[in-house]
Order: structure tokens, then C-alpha cells, then sequence
């Protein structure tokens, strides 16, 4: 095949430009950078409220570990995970300081911080995709004061400089809107024509040049945002109910575009991450499960009490099993992102293979605000950079600096020192 198009080709019609997954046809074209692959991805997952430490803590190393009860819902990706212990949030004390360093490893002081590790890489490798990055969220941003600090500073883990904290866009849509629709579109953002619809043409023009199998790979990847905006839309607007209740209480209208249901409104952040990276958007996220100072309920799930409350579970039976049950339910959720990652082909390795996910919280126990030996997870293999699969026992009190200076290294970033890092950990 004689014609080509750029790695960063996009689809353009009025008001929208649709980044493209790799294709075939882009190959063996463009500039160095282009040539050697797919590109390296990072992505942040945070959970607020630590976990009950027995039930997280596998007891064998290496890669024949058991899964512990909060672990088990990443059987079917085991082998993709590597499970991280004895890493310590030195920097942190309490909920809202162990979520600000969580991607710091650094001390808050007056307020400030320094720049986060996702922010890092974005300021590096940012110029080479539409978004630097993005910062995705399910919570709305709480107020007040606890610990002597703002319950403000644990709305995020991003900082991209000492004083600029960045929010998570919790709303599906426009989070949707600012990655595939063009800037001069804001204003439309009610408008729910589909952006596929909108760069029709160019899609045709394409389609008509390209191989079976670059066309297959089209096809699917339609599908797949085509499917991410149906559920936005029936999140946003559901059907009409079949029976209605004769007593209707008054209802405060929440912000719009929020969905109701927990589980589909996270799933909907993820399929958002997933399109991001697939579509080369950006490289690099933050995915806040909720706020590091949650109050959320889990009744759906058949807990009582808020997170918060009973993550503060003084060694009750009762409360250490809702909390367990809970953490249990956001790996699930993660397990279901590395899974959808892992599906996506890149040419002979998955958008997994070329990703580093970052998963865990910035306490090991919320009962006493524990912050040794946190519980991590690092999906994906980073280009083949990371040796996934296995339980990393690192020596205790290790930094999570350390782990920062380590994904920096695998991000190709030249870093010598990251923050607080006294060293690096063997990843590979």
C-alpha cells in the first residue's frame, strides 16, 4: 500500500475532532517517535479510605501468590497485576494529607505542595497529544475543615505546580465533550448529535482507502464510542418508569449530567479513560473512585453506614465486613478497567501492554489513619518495562517517592529524583 496517513490523523467535521486508534495504515509513516510504537500511557486510580489490612494482605510473594478476599475479583487479570506491598505514605497523616501526596510523596506545607507525578509526566510528554491530561472524578468537590486542613485539598491528587490544584470532571458528558468535541463547541454541549455523525464524511473519505482489516478495526472502535455515548445519554435521561408511587417526596435537582447509579457512572469515567488513551487524546490520567475524604453509602451493595464511618471500624466484626465488601467492589471496578484495556489491539501488543496503571489509596487502614505499607496496584507493562503477575514485596518503609521515581523511569522520563525518593524499585 503506497498511501498513508500521520499517527495523528483525525476525523473533522463541523464542530468536532475524533483522534483515530493505530491502524495499519499508519505504520511506517511519519516522524522517529512514530516509528517505534505505541505510545507509553499513564494513568492514576485513586480509592479513598484505605482497606481492613487483613483482608488485603496476601501472605506469599512472587507470582504463585494467593489472592487475599479484596483481591479476588482480579482472577481473571492476575496475570496483569502486580501487587505492591510494604510502601510507605511518609509524607502524609490523616485523609487529606495522605491524598495530596499520594501522587506527591511529598510533605504539605501552608497549602503547598509540589507537582504531582501525573502532572510530571503530562508537563513532558503533554505536547504530543490534543489533551496533556485528564482528571476524572465521580464525587462533587466537599467543603469544610477536618484534620486542621480544607477538605478541599483531598478533592484531587493532581497538582501541577505548588499552589494549582486540578479538579476532577465528574460529569460523563462534558468530560466526553472536552475530549472529542472541538473547543468552539462548548456552547453546544445539550446538543446530543453524535460526534461520529459529525465527522461522517471524512470517515467515509477514509474508509474508502483503507484495508479490510484497518476498516475492521474502524468499525469497532465506532462502536465502541457510538456505545460510551448511548450510555451518557440513557444515564442522563431514563426511560420512563412503568409504575410511579402515589406520594411523591420533594426532590433536590442534582447538577446536571450526573448519573444516579454508582457502579454506572464509574464504569462510564473508565470507558472515558480507555476511548481517551485508545484514541491517543492523551497519555496521561487521574481517575478519583471518589474524594479522599468520602462519606458515600454503598446500600446498593448491602452496606450500611458511609465509607468514611466505617472505615474508622475499631475492629467491629460487623463494620470490618461492610469496609472489606466495599473495597472488595472498587477492585472490581479496576479489574473491569484492565480488562477493557487488555481487549484493545495495538498492532501485536494491547493498550494494556502499553500502559502503567496505578491503583490503590493514600492510607493502609482508615481505623487510625495508617499509612505504612499501602495498598497498591500496578497494572499493565509499560511497553514491556514492567514484569506484571506477581506479589512485590518491597523492603518496609519504603517511600512511595521511590515508586514514583520508578514510573518515571518507565515513562522514559531521565528523572534521577522524584520529591522525597531515596532510590528506586526494580519493576522490570
Amino acid at each position: 500500500m503506497n498511501w498513508q496517513i500521520s499517527r495523528r490523523s483525525m476525523l473533522r467535521g463541523t464542530g468536532a475532532a475524533l483522534a483515530l486508534p493505530l491502524l495499519d495504515v499508519m505504520s511506517q509513516i511519519g516522524h522517529a517517535k512514530e516509528l517505534a510504537g505505541p505510545p507509553k500511557r499513564f494513568a492514576c486510580v485513586f480509592t479513598p479510605n484505605g482497606v481492613y489490612p487483613p483482608a488485603w494482605n496476601p501472605t506469599e510473594t512472587g507470582t504463585n501468590y494467593k489472592l487475599s478476599p479484596i483481591l479476588e475479583p482480579l482472577a481473571d487479570v492476575k496475570g496483569e497485576v502486580t501487587v505492591l506491598s510494604g510502601i510507605d505514605n511518609t509524607a502524609a497523616k490523616g485523609h487529606v494529607r495522605a491524598t495530596s501526596a499520594f501522587l506527591t510523596g511529598s510533605v504539605m506545607n501552608n497549602g503547598k505542595h509540589t507537582v504531582s507525578l501525573d502532572q510530571l509526566i503530562a508537563q513532558t510528554i503533554g505536547s504530543q497529544t490534543r489533551l496533556p491530561s485528564i482528571e476524572l472524578g465521580t464525587e462533587p468537590p466537599r467543603q469544610g475543615g477536618s484534620e486542621g486542613l480544607p477538605i478541599a485539598f483531598a478533592n484531587t491528587v493532581s497538582w501541577s505546580s505548588p499552589t494549582t490544584r486540578l479538579s476532577p470532571e465528574i460529569n460523563p458528558r462534558v468530560a466526553f465533550d472536552r475530549m472529542f468535541r472541538a473547543a468552539d463547541s462548548k456552547r453546544q454541549a445539550e446538543d446530543t448529535q453524535s460526534v461520529i455523525d459529525l465527522a461522517l464524511e471524512d470517515a467515509k473519505r477514509l474508509n474508502s482507502r483503507i484495508s479490510q482489516a484497518d476498516r475492521h478495526k474502524l468499525d469497532e472502535y465506532f462502536t465502541s464510542v457510538r456505545s460510551v455515548e448511548k450510555r451518557i445519554a440513557a444515564a442522563l435521561e431514563p426511560k420512563a418508569r412503568s409504575w410511579t408511587p402515589p406520594n411523591q417526596p420533594k426532590l433536590d435537582r442534582p447538577a446536571p449530567g450526573i448519573p444516579k447509579e454508582r457502579n454506572v457512572h464509574l464504569k462510564l469515567m473508565m470507558d472515558l479513560l480507555v476511548l481517551a488513551f485508545q484514541t491517543d487524546t492523551t497519555r496521561v490520567a487521574t481517575l478519583m473512585n471518589a474524594h479522599g475524604f468520602s462519606r458515600q453509602n454503598f446500600t446498593f451493595i448491602g452496606v450500611k453506614g458511609d465509607h468514611h464511618t466505617i472505615s474508622h471500624h475499631k475492629n467491629q466484626k460487623n463494620w470490618t465486613d461492610d469496609y472489606t465488601t466495599v473495597s472488595r467492589w472498587y477492585v472490581e471496578q479496576f479489574a473491569y478497567l484492565v480488562k477493557r484495556l487488555s481487549q484493545i489491539d495495538e498492532g501485536g501488543t494491547s493498550l494494556l501492554d502499553n500502559s502503567m496503571l496505578l491503583y490503590g489509596s493514600g492510607l493502609k487502614d482508615g481505623n487510625g489513619h495508617v499509612t505504612k505499607d499501602l495498598p497498591l496496584l500496578l497494572a499493565g507493562r509499560a511497553g514491556g518495562s514492567i514484569a506484571a503477575g506477581r506479589h512485590l514485596a518491597c523492603p518496609k518503609g519504603t517511600p512511595i517517592a521511590n515508586l514514583h521515581l520508578s514510573m518515571l523511569q518507565r515513562m522514559d522520563i531521565p528523572a534521577e529524583k522524584f520529591n522525597m525518593s531515596t532510590g528506586t524499585i526494580d519493576l522490570g
